[in-house]
């Protein structure tokens, strides 16, 4: 078996087994950055655009020259970056650590940029199904949004907090250290598996020339900036 062979093949079972097939089919990720959705400055005055200049310029796209570096090293090669992390557990040794980082990095902040959006652009509340999903896992609305930003508040050092929907379809939040998805099958917890709908960044790069060490403040403010729509659309594609 070829090394390429195997990196596609074993990276969808893998991610198979954590996503349905309409989650599967939304949530292909190449090794290409994807344009930012919206300008930088459009998140102002929440994110300001110096600190997302920096993040979405800088350091999104060192995970992805460090990503490509790592696979090319290890002869491995890969069109779906989603894939490559959910099967991490299955690849070559020598290069787990740095798809795990750099992988994740990737894929995280992909999905990071396609979850915000302009303040008032779109629905400022979970509506529909996932409006309904939300109240019956939390209480409300207000329930979740508290129980998220304590995740994101109290990840100690750097990481992400998550809103995931589970092998079993039920809503839960968690956080991960680092870089690390919750599509990581055999790097978190089991009970921190599941395919992520929302995610925020609390690693002090994005948010720490606005709120310096006031990370609440920025949890606070990002939820302003939240694309509902997105979520939405993740939620539905999760349950397919």
């Amino acid at each position: 078996m070829n090394r390429r062979f195997f990196i596609t093949t074993t990276g969808a079972a893998v991610a198979g087994s954590l996503l349905s097939t309409g989650a599967q089919a939304a949530t292909s990720i190449t090794l290409d950055q994807a344009p930012l959705p919206y300008p930088p400055e459009a998140l102002e005055p929440h994110i300001d655009a110096t600190t997302m200049n920096i993040h979405f310029g800088k350091h999104h796209v060192a995970y992805i020259t460090n990503l490509k570096k790592a696979l090319d090293e290890a002869k491995l090669e890969t069109s779906n970056v989603v894939e490559l992390i959910s099967g991490i557990s299955k690849l070559p040794e020598a290069v787990q650590t740095a798809v795990r980082n750099n992988g994740g990095g990737h894929v995280n902040h992909t999905w990071f940029w396609q979850w915000m959006a302009p303040a008032g652009s779109g629905a400022t509340a979970p509506e529909g199904k996932l409006g309904e999903a939300i109240q019956s896992s939390f209480g409300s609305v207000d329930d979740f949004k508290k129980l998220f930003s304590e995740a994101a508040a109290k990840r100690f050092g750097s990481g992400w907090a998550w809103l995931i929907v589970k092998a079993d379809g039920k809503l839960a939040v968690t956080s991960t250290p680092n870089q690390d998805n919750p599509l990581m099958k055999g790097v978190v917890a089991d009970s921190d598996l599941g395919t992520p709908i929302l995610g925020l960044d609390v690693w002090e790069h994005a948010y720490y020339l606005k709120y310096q060490n006031k990370r609440p403040d920025y949890v606070s403010a990002w939820w302003n900036v939240v694309n509902w729509d997105a979520v939405a659309k993740g939620y539905s594609a999760a349950k397919a």
